[in-house]
């Protein structure tokens, strides 16, 4: 299965608000050739800083969404039958080696064990990619840098990256932004005004804290914007709220109904 993919190069740096800093230690493992590794829960905004920093480093990039059926063929590379005749076509790994772009492997943890294989040779002093269908072994350039994420919250015996792996890697840990933050971001990203924005920013922290009890997982920033951005359409609060927040927490109808009640209190 193609994994997905996106190029994006020359384009006006995505907005994004550093937490700390990491825009400086991404440059750093960009200049020193190092991969790094995000760390953090889904929707905290590890994809967008990985696109702000490639625009910001004038570098190509390509995100590959990793999932269960990813294979280490998915990223290098295969062989393609074209107009009757055999062609080898790059995988979107071997693209970002040949160009001096950013691999992104976004949830990496969820890829197949070949693929860590695969990527090792890339992660220490020897960075080359060996491609054993078409006999070649590239040396990555220096603007090459491989860039991976995962959200330890889903981490489990079967779904974890091997210590000799994630020791190949720099790290930074990533979570959601503290309210002043979060309120800028959601008032650049959707328009809505600042006092509306507080009101959602005070709900989601009111719903993060029942991660671990009624909730596998807490209210992202990016769940946050998607309902600023239905209220600053027009949309009424309570059924924005519903469907950007609520319904995409839980199937669960009794703790649905709870956290609706939530909504209500903090609205009240």
């Amino acid at each position: 299965m193609q994994a997905t993919m996106k190029k994006a190069e020359g384009a006006a740096a995505p907005f994004y608000l550093p937490h700390a800093n990491e825009c400086a230690v991404f440059e750093a493992a960009f200049v020193n050739r190092m991969p790094l590794l995000l760390k953090g829960p889904t929707g905290c905004g590890k994809t967008r800083f990985v696109a702000h920093m490639a625009a910001r480093l004038g570098r190509p990039l390509y995100t590959v969404a990793c999932h269960d059926d990813l294979s280490a063929a998915d990223l290098i590379g295969r062989y393609l039958l074209k107009g009757g005749e055999t062609e080898w076509v790059d995988g979107p790994l071997t693209r970002a080696v040949r160009e001096g772009g950013i691999c992104y492997l976004d949830e990496v943890v969820e890829a197949r064990k070949d693929v860590t294989v695969v990527l090792h040779p890339l992660t220490d002093d020897r960075r080359i990619l060996p491609i054993e269908r078409t006999g070649e072994v590239l040396e990555a350039g220096p603007e090459f840098m491989l860039v991976a994420s995962y959200n330890p919250g889903y981490q489990n015996i079967l779904k974890s990256l091997k210590p000799s792996t994630r020791q190949r890697f720099l790290a930074i840990e990533f979570d959601f932004p503290p309210p002043d933050r979060e309120i800028a971001i959601v008032v650049s990203e959707t328009g809505l005004a600042e006092d509306r924005v507080a009101a959602l920013v005070r709900l989601a922290g009111k719903l993060r804290a029942l991660k671990g009890q009624d909730l596998e997982e807490g209210v992202s920033t990016r769940l946050i914007v998607y309902a600023a951005t239905l209220i600053n359409a027009g949309m009424p609060v309570e059924r924005a709220v519903q469907v950007a927040i609520i319904e995409p927490l839980s199937d669960d109808a009794d703790v649905k109904q709870g956290l609706l009640d939530l909504v209500a209190a903090v609205y009240g």
